[in-house]
């Protein structure tokens, strides 16, 4: 019970809880001698494989946060900072880890008194705060597709004004954190702009206007998944569609560009539905 218990917390916990959880001083003496558990500071045990980041929350009287805890969610997180970051529970009590950035807007969501990781909903909410907006908002589409939380339930909660604009700018279908940029970008062009619409057996990255095909190539259009690419590009041309594919690259490090390219298309009536002869 108690290594599952340890494990779910990255292997940090508070001696006290392991007392209120029926395990005497003297067991737990008995572990620390042993080495099956380490006293890092007063109060605090942890295993010798223990969550590095965690043992740093417990250390210094902070709760990981904004993207640190995204990254360790898997959540898009645009580049993942070398500096932790951090929520403050108890201002006053805290130390500022080296390189550190610390947190100290209240919780949306009440913490545990002593919680080392912060809640979802606490997490994105420091995002939008800390974040450039189309990073705020790729990072809650990620949130949201992975079904980590409910749309419908963050907004009953008393956002901030950041996070409500944050939340009305997200996307729960959104694939990736390029498709987030991407639809975030091109919002100024009032055009129905369609996430993950199904065409001819498959799913597409976008559908601009009726005919506009956009896709976006990640990391994983290699190989055998190129092939079906190129199939299914070719079956969508024959069915009078135009197909765009945009890269990585050109998304994050050449945007004007790329906005050009949509943009001549949409000039030249791309998008539009098919006129008849």
């Amino acid at each position: 019970m108690i290594t599952g218990m340890l494990s779910k917390r990255g292997g940090v916990i508070r001696s006290s809880e392991l007392i209120a959880r029926g395990m005497t001083r003297y067991r737990i003496q008995q572990e620390v001698v042993a080495g099956a558990l380490i006293r890092f500071k007063k109060g605090w045990l942890a295993t010798p494989t223990a969550d590095p980041q965690v043992v740093a929350a417990a250390a210094s009287g902070l709760t990981l946060s904004c993207v640190t805890q995204a990254a360790r969610l898997g959540l898009w997180v645009r580049q993942v900072p070398e500096g932790q970051h951090f929520g403050v529970p108890r201002p006053g009590s805290e130390r500022r880890p080296p390189g550190s950035v610390l947190h100290y807007h209240a919780p949306i969501v009440p913490r545990d008194r002593f919680a080392l990781v912060d809640s979802i909903e606490n997490v994105l909410m420091l995002i939008a705060q800390c974040e450039p907006f189309e990073d705020a908002v790729a990072s809650w589409d990620s949130a949201l597709n992975k079904r980590l939380v409910d749309r419908a339930a963050l907004e009953l909660l008393p956002l901030p004004a950041a996070s409500k604009r944050v939340l009305e700018a997200t996307d729960p279908f959104a694939d990736s954190g390029l498709e987030s940029y991407f639809r975030v970008r091109l919002k100024w062009m009032r055009l129905p702009i369609v996430s993950q619409a199904w065409l001819v057996g498959r799913r597409v990255d976008f559908l601009i206007g009726s005919r506009l095909v956009v896709q976006i190539d990640g990391g994983h259009h290699t190989g055998p998944q190129r092939t079906i690419d190129i199939e299914h590009d070719a079956q969508l041309r024959l069915r009078g569609f135009t197909v765009i594919r945009v890269s990585y690259s050109q998304i994050m490090h050449a945007w004007p560009e790329t906005q050009a390219l949509v943009m001549r298309a949409v000039a030249v009536g791309l998008h539009e539905p098919a006129r008849l002869a």
